[in-house]
């Protein structure tokens, strides 16, 4: 009978104690809150990223990410949450499904197509999307990429394949740009070798090859 207590006790011990998290909601982004002074990443949802560029149907460029996050906080801005943590993800962040007068948070954002179903770590709401997806809700009437794929191909042009050569030659509308470390548009730039830009590993090897200092 000892050793059955014993076994016992030792499950309890194992076992992962997750928290009641409540507060009043701050929008980071779609699915990312600030519940009370806790972050919280909203479970087996995935929306946009802030600076993610979706199109419309007839090509326009639409800024679908701060959009997004947009209707987010209209709805949710400042109200009353309670969460139940289900896990905790690699940057340490709560995640957890959270209500606002019993209205499931995520289930509400994922049927008005402001994110999508995260199917990897739930299908708590693949059937909400699917209902999004034929009536168009939301993203859905713009050609989007799934943040998945956006952040893969985000990172692959932002991280120097040779920690000593950081700069970031960049080609655009208004020219051959380069950007060091620390300023404004830095870490949003992605680098397409393809179209011809290049690491440099200082801004001296960047202006012999023709290209010039951002001004921020």
């Amino acid at each position: 009978m000892l050793r059955i207590c014993s076994a016992l006790v030792l499950i309890c011990v194992c076992l992962p104690v997750w928290a009641e998290v409540s507060g009043l909601v701050r929008v980071i982004d779609a699915d990312t809150l600030d519940v009370g002074d806790t972050r919280v990443r909203l479970h087996a949802i995935d929306a946009p990223e802030q600076d993610q560029i979706c199109q419309t149907e007839h090509g326009f460029d639409f800024a679908c990410g701060a959009w997004a996050s947009a209707q987010v906080a209209d709805q949710f801005e400042g109200a009353f949450a309670r969460c139940t943590q289900m896990d905790t993800d690699r940057y340490g962040r709560v995640v957890a499904i959270c209500r606002v007068n019993g209205v499931d948070i995520g289930q509400e954002i994922v049927s008005q197509g402001l994110a999508f179903a995260y199917r990897r770590y739930g299908m708590d709401y693949d059937l909400d999307e699917k209902s999004a997806y034929v009536a168009d809700r939301g993203l859905h009437g713009f050609r989007v990429q799934s943040p998945a794929q956006f952040r893969q191909t985000r990172a692959k042009g932002r991280i120097p394949p040779d920690p000593s050569c950081r700069i970031k030659g960049n080609i655009s509308k208004n020219g051959r740009i380069f950007h060091v470390p620390g300023q404004e548009f830095y870490e949003r730039t992605g680098i397409n070798t393809a179209k011809g830009e290049r690491w440099f590993c200082s801004p001296a090897e960047a202006r012999a090859a023709g290209w010039r200092a951002a001004r921020r």
